[in-house]
């Protein structure tokens, strides 16, 4: 083995190696951070072996930049939040978060993902969800509707817990861009802040309860404000004496 292959893989082998020694089981109630991180109580897990569009990543659909990161973290908050859900640790990752594999009851969150479109298998780490991911593929189900850069891409980030690059996986990688039922988020649970683009091209977020709030049509959402504001978006004026 090369040494720069060697570099690379160190981090996953001494997580794998590490397993058994981590596998802790842990509950609590959870909230969603993005669309493959969360916290159970007060500690910050990673779901183990899947990655999931990043928090303002957008992917293209029907011609359109669709916020497919945004809505990633919305398929994870109807999951998760505000429930009580069961996880296993598989080791530390190197943000420090515990890596684990979580259910809410009998649902396998880190395969729900996966399987409705909202994260892929991360196969550097993992093959438990390859056939989640090719079932969601083949029905075109969530980011399966458009064009999109793996997460791992879009960190740019070689030595994190990357997911193999797109020229290890095969000749074609173009995915079809096809119609979806819901060309837009909608708000739903804790997540209901709207982010919207003014005829100006600027980046707005408005939260319930201020003039026009339902008319506001959402090009994303977002659970809290420093994850709109993170993403870009100003609070709205109508709403910045509240």
């Amino acid at each position: 083995m090369q040494v720069s292959r060697l570099r690379l893989f160190i981090l996953p082998v001494a997580l794998v190696a590490s397993a058994p020694a981590f596998a802790e089981q842990f509950s609590g109630s959870a909230k969603a951070i993005d669309g493959d991180s969360l916290l159970v109580g007060t500690r910050e897990v990673r779901l183990y072996g899947i990655d999931a569009p990043e928090f303002t990543q957008t992917c293209q659909r029907e011609g359109r930049s669709w916020g497919c990161g945004s809505d990633a973290a919305f398929q994870l908050s109807k999951l998760v939040n505000s429930k009580q859900i069961n996880c296993t640790s598989l080791g530390v990752d190197t943000h420090g978060r515990t890596l684990a594999r979580c259910k809410v009851g009998e649902t396998d969150i880190n395969r729900t993902l996966v399987a409705t479109g909202y994260a892929v298998a991360y196969r550097r780490y993992s093959m438990d969800y390859v056939s989640a991911e090719e079932s969601a593929k083949l029905a075109r189900r969530g980011i399966w509707t458009s064009t999109f850069e793996l997460p791992s891409q879009v960190r740019h980030d070689e030595n994190d817990y990357v997911l193999d690059r797109p020229s290890d996986r095969g000749p074609s990688r173009e995915l079809p861009a096809v119609s979806s039922a819901r060309s837009r988020p909608q708000p739903s649970g804790n997540c209901r802040i709207k982010g919207n683009h003014s005829r100006k091209g600027e980046l707005i977020y408005h939260l319930p309860g201020i003039p026009y709030y339902a008319e506001t049509k959402a090009e994303q959402i977002f659970c809290t404000e420093a994850q709109a504001r993170a993403a870009g978006y100003r609070r709205s004026r109508a709403d910045q004496h509240r």
